[in-house]
């Protein structure tokens, strides 16, 4: 969805949930970084045989996997042993003219008289048609096979069939909802019951002229390759196979039609990928069948005249930019009639004169704007009482075959798949037709479904957005449905220096992210993006490997940014009552400071020693950036937040700082999970977003089972340096509190409260209170009145600091505890 979009719906960013373990495991078996291991396993891949294949495709099933195969193979060859007229029967659009290509090359490879029809959307509609059927038999035809069409042209075939033309049904489309089928052989993948069952038209056609034994169908895997990324087929099992080697075979294509187009369209054929296919290839042969004629887009495929090559394929550019002008209008035109109609379930929306060829494209177009299941009818200028022909889209999780089933009444003729379909209509039906198809879209859409998602694969924080991710990245190739191009989360990203480009239509800008800053661009867009006010977003991009004057660079393409609403935080370990918890400070056996400062490297403190620690996994990500580490724990959590525990130096500041950024999540500081290590146990995700300062520290966070994070990089460990500096490096506090408290003499309840958080930009904690007024008293420089609580003046003599035994451990511990932080790692140990 573009930026534009945006602005007309509410999208939420998706981070599906996935097992850590899993993803741990990949990165450890094939050497791949965590950002490829979780997209690999939220796609479902868990096993690495499975992912060696996903990266390596080497699936193949031959035709003799079709029951009946061999019933259409004798009838076909028959044919062509006798000298029979052939004709192969296509469709207008890519899968249906590469289908038509693949065989008629290979019927002549075998010596057959074949011809080609390839139906007009306008005069003749979708699929084999009763004109068609009464043409072929006037003209001699003895066999008619059908490549991407026929499986729903059950009367066609039977008046075929009656006239003595022999039939054979190649398809891939959904069969008619009754269940009837043609009574002639039929090649299809779920029909003959194939392991392949996404081919496309021009696969299923591959497949057979393989059983066929023509020579022409290896050459022709690069038609394939194009027909299964234009039809949206997914790009997983076979598939993967047939387009990752029918891009290999193109990019060194001797076939002049597809080096003529590759030309015109700016296509480097060193650089070529699914997308290439998709955005620049497919449109230029899709223009011809949406606006005139299909045979002009077959023609290139099949010649082998270069200077015809060339001719065709700049009228094919022409035509192109031709169908982008009346798509456009056409979209204005039905823009404003949805906006007419205000909210609906679906939008059946028609139009005088609209060009039947084009308004698919629109569909998807009102699709992206309003996230509602669009039809458009194209009415015919001429004769308005004329059949009408439809093109509809679907949105995620919107069956709209289905829907189309329910509202077969209303037609005259449909077809397609759950996400796109196309139909006949006589004008006087469509507002019954609107009805039953809104009436059908309010009963099966859920309000889940009506909120537009951005469906993101992995969480990434600004250092991993580079050159080497976006090439490890391209492994994954190709790209499209079912293993669609990667989306990367960046949670609590900014953005600044946005500036407009390319006429204003687009904008670059930089993103930042865990301290990192990173190059991006944002197309169609008016030159803004949302979060240009610095204010965090959770954003998702594409990354590519960008290649601009002979220098290589990551880029980082933006798709949503949406602003921040996280979650509130749930504060663990930290006492309602300030005053309450300095009493408790004070309470405290100062052996157990004595104890943990006293502990040597690797030692178990006493209190831990019956505890089990095996059972955690330790997960080093340390200067990867917290936010990113803990948005991952989160979703590996499926986001319950009784699942994750975030450990730190200073609850009340690391607070400030998430907020507005990050919730969702419990916090707790390492000195409170000291007092209750039993809470850890309750979590199965620790994040330790600060270094711990003792080795009792450390070890509790180990407690239980599940994972602990190690989260914190350089920043986080200067935090946690300060903090511990604040805690129980007490001299400048001490002198602090006992000027304040000299000027005032004497101090209780609300007041006391005060002078102990003291009046600078961080109070101090209950603890460090605590610690202060115990050293004070011992020093008989203050008294402690336990029963109001109240803290007076008790003289201005001088006294050394390290009279008071609580001092004396107190500075220990600061000590030993910077000892112990300065041998902490602030990046990953491999």
């Amino acid at each position: 969805m573009s930026q534009a979009a945006l602005l007309d719906a509410t999208v939420r960013i998706e981070l599906p949930p996935y097992d850590v373990g899993a993803a741990l495991a990949l990165e450890q078996e094939l050497g791949v970084s965590h950002a490829l291991a979780q997209i690999l396993v939220r796609r479902g891949y868990t096993d690495a045989a499975a992912v060696r294949e996903l990266l390596s495709p080497t699936e193949r099933h031959d035709a003799s996997h079709f029951a009946g195969i061999d019933t259409t193979l004798e009838l076909i060859l028959g044919h062509v042993r006798s000298g029979s007229r052939i004709v192969v029967h296509g469709d207008y659009d890519v899968d249906g003219v590469c289908a038509t290509a693949v065989l008629v090359r290979a019927l002549r490879s075998l010596g057959a008289d074949v011809g080609w029809y390839l139906p007009s959307r306008s005069e003749d509609g979708y699929g084999l048609s009763a004109g068609t059927v009464e043409r072929l038999l006037a003209n001699g035809t003895k066999l008619l096979v059908t490549v991407d069409c026929g499986i729903t042209a059950v009367e066609e075939v039977a008046a075929a069939r009656a006239g003595g033309l022999d039939v054979v049904i190649t398809d891939h489309h959904s069969p008619r909802a009754d269940g009837a089928l043609p009574d002639c052989p039929i090649v299809h993948p779920a029909v003959c019951a194939h392991p392949s069952t996404d081919l496309c038209g021009t696969g299923v056609a591959h497949k057979l002229a393989e059983a066929l034994g023509a020579q022409t169908a290896d050459a022709d895997l690069e038609l394939v390759a194009l027909a299964t990324v234009a039809d949206l087929m997914p790009l997983r099992g076979e598939n993967r196979r047939l387009v990752k080697e029918g891009l290999r075979q193109m990019a060194g294509t001797s076939r002049v039609g597809l080096r003529a187009l590759m030309e015109v369209s700016r296509t480097d054929p060193s650089a070529l990928d699914a997308s290439c296919l998709g955005f620049r290839l497919a449109p230029r042969i899709n223009a011809a069948g949406r606006l005139r004629r299909a045979d002009a887009g077959l023609e290139l495929l099949l010649t082998d005249d270069p200077v015809r090559a060339a001719e065709i394929a700049s009228e094919l550019d022409a035509v192109n930019a031709e169908r982008r002008s009346v798509e456009q209008q056409i979209t204005w035109e039905a823009e404003a009639m949805a906006d007419e109609m205000g909210e609906r379930s679906a939008y059946v929306l028609a139009g005088v004169g609209w060009h039947v060829g084009v308004i698919g494209i629109v569909a998807s177009r009102i699709v992206e704007r309003y996230h509602r299941p669009a039809i458009l009818i194209a009415l015919d200028a001429d004769d308005p009482a004329a059949p009408a022909g439809g093109s509809g889209r679907s949105i995620p999780g919107f069956d709209l075959l289905g829907a189309l089933d329910a509202s077969a009444s209303n037609l005259l003729r449909y077809g397609g798949h759950r996400a796109a379909a196309g139909l006949n209509i006589l004008p006087e039906q469509i507002e019954a037709f609107r009805d039953a198809v809104e009436a059908h879209a309010e009963l099966m859409l859920t309000p889940d479904l009506l909120v537009p998602k951005e469906r993101v694969d992995a969480v990434v924080t600004g250092a991993d957005l580079s050159l080497t991710l976006a090439e490890e990245l391209l492994t994954l190739e190709p790209c499209g449905m079912g293993n669609p191009a990667v989306k990367l989360m960046v949670s609590g990203a900014r953005f600044e220096d946005v500036r407009p480009m390319g006429d204003g239509k687009h904008a670059r800008f930089t993103v930042i992210a865990g301290g990192v800053k990173a190059n991006a661009v944002a197309f169609g867009c008016d030159g803004k993006v949302s979060g240009a006010d610095g204010a965090p977003v959770d954003a998702s991009f594409r990354l590519e490997r960008n290649v601009w004057n002979g220098v290589v660079e990551p880029r980082l393409v933006l798709r949503e940014a949406v602003p921040c609403n996280p979650a509130p935080i749930t504060v663990l370990g930290e006492a309602d009552d300030y005053l309450e918890a300095m009493l408790m400070e004070l309470d405290r056996d100062l052996d157990e400071y004595r104890e943990a400062g006293e502990l040597s490297d690797g030692e178990t403190p006493p209190a831990l020693e019956a505890a089990e620690f095996s059972e955690r996994t330790i997960i080093d990500w340390r200067g990867r950036g917290p936010l990113a580490t803990i948005t991952d724990a989160q979703a590996a959590a499926d986001l319950d937040a009784a699942a994750v525990l975030v450990v730190c130096s200073n609850a009340v500041r690391r607070l400030a700082g998430f907020a507005g950024r990050r919730g969702g999540f419990a916090l707790m500081t390492h000195e409170s999970l000291e007092d209750e290590p039993e809470i850890v146990t309750a979590f199965e995700h620790v994040v330790v977003l600060d270094p711990p300062a003792t080795a009792d520290q450390e070890a509790i966070t180990k407690l239980g089972n599940g994972y602990t994070y190690l989260a914190w990089g350089d920043p986080e460990l200067r935090f946690a340096q300060q903090m511990h500096e604040q805690e129980y490096g007490l001299r400048a506090s001490l002198v602090a509190l006992y000027r304040s408290l000299r000027e005032q003499q004497r101090v209780s309840g609300e007041e006391l409260e005060r002078l102990l958080r003291g009046d600078g930009p961080h109070p101090r904690s209950a603890r460090l209170a605590g610690r202060l007024v115990r050293v004070l008293t011992e020093l008989e420089l203050v008294s402690l009145d336990l029963d109001l609580p109240a803290l007076a003046f008790a003289g201005s003599q001088p006294t050394e600091l390290e009279r008071s035994d609580a001092y004396q451990v107190y500075n220990q511990m600061y000590e030993e505890g910077l000892k112990f932080l300065s041998r902490s790692k602030s990046r990953r140990t491999s």
